[in-house]
């Protein structure tokens, strides 16, 4: 085996000295494609074979091609300035907004080739990634684009998140487009864009009022917040006033309630007391009613009349009526009134002395 080995690398070596067999190489970022022009064995034509980066390969000569392509990030820079992008030219996109104003508009698309179709590539696209680039990627991200950002509105244009959106947009109906080709697109970016100076003089005047109405707004709106604040600071003040007012009117209605159950209670006890004196009173005229109340009637006038003189009058059928009889005159006459003013005479001075 290890002769045979020797064999076949002398073998290649003189074959290559002799110009039939050739090494072909793929870089760090590259895939191979070979296409067999005249096949000793096997189909003739593109392989579907994709050739492994950073490899080195041996294929005869003259029957043979082979083709490259870098699948790394590329850029296809689009701008107005020379010194940069594709082309020593100015490159960038030219179109109009969708108000009728003419905008250039600097663009970068960033993509990659599929290595998986790789092949394809070869057969139906393109033969190596410069070709691929010019005719294919820059022809459609040239058309396509001027499209989707032409829907903005030339002052949309200075809002970034418009643009963003726009090139996310113009990202995802590109890849739909490039996918069949087998390229995938990874970025569309916009940099700077340009009007016309007159009118792009009057957009910036414009930006400039906008921004002196946004102020005067702000200012506005800065006065209606103090007059609010003030005003709730009054209806704090004013709901201050009626709490203590209704406390005090709540404090006043508690005195007052107290006072009306502490006289009602009062009241309460003074009818109650007054029951009870009437009760009393009437149990008393009903004792008094009976016999044992003619004799407290008779006992209570024997103490009142106790110690206290008695005249007796005669008075009979003949004698004195009292209906009509000046008592007093009476008494005056016959000298009862001097007389009763005397102590009455003892046992011993009823009596008349002996001599």
């Amino acid at each position: 085996m290890r002769r045979l080995s020797i064999y076949a690398i002398i073998l290649i070596t003189f074959m290559s000295l002799q110009g039939c067999i050739v090494p072909r190489s793929t870089g760090e970022t590259e895939v191979g494609v070979r296409t067999k022009k005249l096949a000793l064995w096997g189909e003739k034509g593109v392989e579907s074979k994709i050739y492994a980066p950073g490899s080195t390969y041996f294929f005869l000569a003259f029957i043979n091609d082979w083709h490259t392509f870098d699948t790394k990030l590329q850029n296809l820079e689009m701008t107005i300035h020379r010194d940069r992008g594709d082309r020593r030219t100015k490159d960038e996109l030219l179109f109009k907004t969708i108000d009728g104003n003419d905008i250039s508009l600097d663009v970068i698309i960033a993509y990659r080739v599929n290595p998986q179709k790789a092949p394809m590539i070869v057969q139906q696209v393109a033969r190596n990634d410069q070709e691929l680039k010019d005719k294919i990627v820059r022809t459609i991200a040239r058309s396509k684009p001027r499209d989707i950002f032409g829907e903005l509105k030339t002052e949309e244009f200075y809002v970034a998140e418009k643009r963003e959106a726009q090139a996310q947009k113009a990202k995802t109906i590109l890849q739909e487009m490039f996918d069949p080709v087998g390229v995938i697109i990874e970025k569309v970016l916009t940099k700077d864009y340009r009007f016309n100076p007159a009118y792009q003089q009057a957009i910036e005047d414009k930006k400039i009022a906008d921004q002196k109405v946004e102020k005067n707004k702000s200012a506005q709106h800065a006065a209606t917040e103090e007059y609010k604040r003030k005003l709730e600071e009054a209806r704090g003040e004013v709901n201050k006033m009626i709490a203590d007012i209704d406390g005090e009117y709540l404090k006043a209605k508690i005195e007052a309630d107290a006072y009306y159950e502490k006289q009602k209670m009062i009241a309460g006890a003074i009818r109650a007391e007054g029951i009870a004196e009437a009760k009393g009173i009437r149990e008393m005229n009903d004792a008094m009613a009976s016999a044992g109340g003619e004799a407290l009637v008779k006992l209570q006038i024997a103490e009142a009349i106790q110690g206290k003189k008695i005249i007796l009058l005669p008075v009979s059928e003949g004698g004195l009526n009292l209906k009509t009889t000046n008592i007093n005159d009476l008494i005056n006459t016959v000298g009862l009134k001097n007389l009763s003013s005397q102590q009455p005479l003892g046992p011993a001075e009823d009596k008349p002395k002996k001599k």
